[in-house]
């Protein structure tokens, strides 16, 4: 392999021979976070050029022995452009590390159902993530990950996280990274996890050498970068004045644009996307209106309840609601984000903005908090206009609703009651689990007779 034209990333392609090869234990597994955007895509390419080089000039005792799992968080509610274009290149890197022989695992991790952003935000009412109350992060990035982790210290005894971070990515994260840093040693302590260590190899690159490797040196896993740097260029807000990186007449300026969470709420505006709808991306915009609606409702007391989930009290001392939101609330927003997702497909038809597993589960928590005005399949096929796929579910057809109906004429409260009895039955059907039922039927009997006295 020809020579990187950058002293610098040659040094710490020699390095990276040197740590994987022949410093410390060589079973330990290396695991590099990637997300796609510039500073994981040239560690990777570093890390890849290392391994490559290292495989033809290596003697026969010292093999590639040590595996490489490249590990990406999927958050489930990734900007779609970002989202969209690391699908296409952890399908790349999988393919290309079994063509030339190399031991790059690509493992995708996302967070569990319970935990998604939906489930907490429509289906338990938590009040989307701000500074003071950044729940987001823990339960989709930092959870998922840390499973894969401790799966392989599980195996292997310890691990090595290789991470694409950087001195001059602001102050805070330098001394971060300095805080833990050993001397004389490359690895550093894990600041949570047991038995893992960090390794930051390009942690001294400047983001000008960022974009020169990314522009003149060729994904060695045979993709087109320049697909990432017009990501980037896109995404730059006019007010930022990028860096200058030229290779070659295309590459005249590039972009410095952090992607997230397209519903990140925690900064209060979302800049690279307003900078991608006014370069070309106009299908995105009723996403970021989606995403303004969320931050403008969170902090309005008729949008919460005065308890919260705990059965504390949550009114501040002017008697404004701060606990979850209220159903209602929940139930209009479902409905906004449904019609939004299908603004959007009108124009990217295989972007789903919230899964039907997800919507199977809200209207399980929904009823297991005894909400039964609203549902979740009635919402669903008010936006579409057709029924919610959901191969599970086994709900009474219009001869059995008919026939109870006649039964229960009466009084129609006990239509109601037995109605909302069989949906907390459903419930559990669904979540292949019946613990809690006995209780949730107990909690409902005994709010209808509370009505009925």
């Amino acid at each position: 392999m020809s020579k990187i034209k950058l002293k610098k990333a040659e040094e710490i392609i020699d390095e990276i021979i040197d740590q994987y090869a022949y410093s410390g234990d060589s079973n330990r597994p290396w695991i590099i976070g990637f997300s796609g955007g510039k500073d994981s895509t040239v560690l990777l390419t570093l890390v890849w050029t290392a391994l490559k080089r290292f495989k033809k000039q290596a003697p026969m005792p010292f093999q590639l022995k040590r595996p490489v799992h490249v590990v990406c968080n999927d958050t489930m509610v990734e900007n779609p452009i970002i989202s969209n274009y690391v699908d296409d290149v952890l399908s790349k890197i999988d393919h290309e590390a079994r063509e030339q022989g190399l031991p790059i695992f690509v493992q995708k991790t996302t967070p569990k159902l319970e935990e998604s952003f939906w489930i907490n935000v429509l289906g338990k009412g938590y009040p989307v993530p701000n500074n003071t109350f950044r729940w987001c992060t823990d339960r989709l990035k930092i959870k998922p990950t840390s499973n894969f982790l401790l799966e392989q210290i599980d195996k292997m005894g310890e691990a090595i996280v290789l991470l694409g971070t950087r001195y001059e990515e602001s102050a805070t994260r330098e001394r971060s990274m300095k805080k833990h840093e050993v001397e004389g040693s490359r690895l550093s302590k894990h600041g949570t996890t047991p038995n893992t260590y960090v390794y930051a190899p390009i942690k001294s690159l400047m983001l000008e050498e960022v974009w020169y490797i990314i522009n003149a040196v060729p994904s060695p896993w045979g993709f087109d970068n320049s697909i990432l740097f017009q990501i980037y260029a896109d995404a730059s807000a006019d007010d930022y004045e990028c860096p200058t990186v030229v290779t070659n007449k295309k590459h005249s300026s590039c972009g410095q644009s952090r992607f997230g969470c397209w519903t990140c709420t925690v900064v209060k505006q979302d800049k690279s996307m307003s900078a991608l709808i006014e370069n070309g991306q106009e299908w995105m915009a009723p996403l970021l209106k989606f995403r303004n609606n969320l931050v403008d409702n969170r902090n309005i007391g008729e949008n919460r309840m005065p308890k919260r989930r705990n059965g504390a009290p949550a009114v501040d001392d002017d008697g404004r609601n701060f606990g979850p939101y209220t159903p209602k609330y929940r139930a209009d927003t479902l409905k906004e984000l449904l019609k939004t997702q299908k603004e959007v497909q009108k124009d990217r038809p295989h972007i789903t903005l919230i899964n039907n597993q997800e919507l199977i589960a809200i209207q399980v928590i929904w009823n297991r908090d005894m909400i039964f005005e609203y549902s979740v399949s009635e919402i669903y096929k008010e936006v579409y206009g057709k029924n919610i796929s959901t191969n599970n579910i086994k709900s009474l057809d219009d001869t059995e609703r008919r026939i109870l109906k006649e039964t229960c004429e009466d009084d129609a409260n006990y239509y109601h009651l037995i109605d909302n009895l069989i949906s907390l039955q459903e419930s559990k059907t669904l979540m292949l689990s019946k613990y809690g039922l006995h209780n949730d039927v107990e909690r409902r009997i005994e709010e209808f007779v509370n009505k009925s006295l």
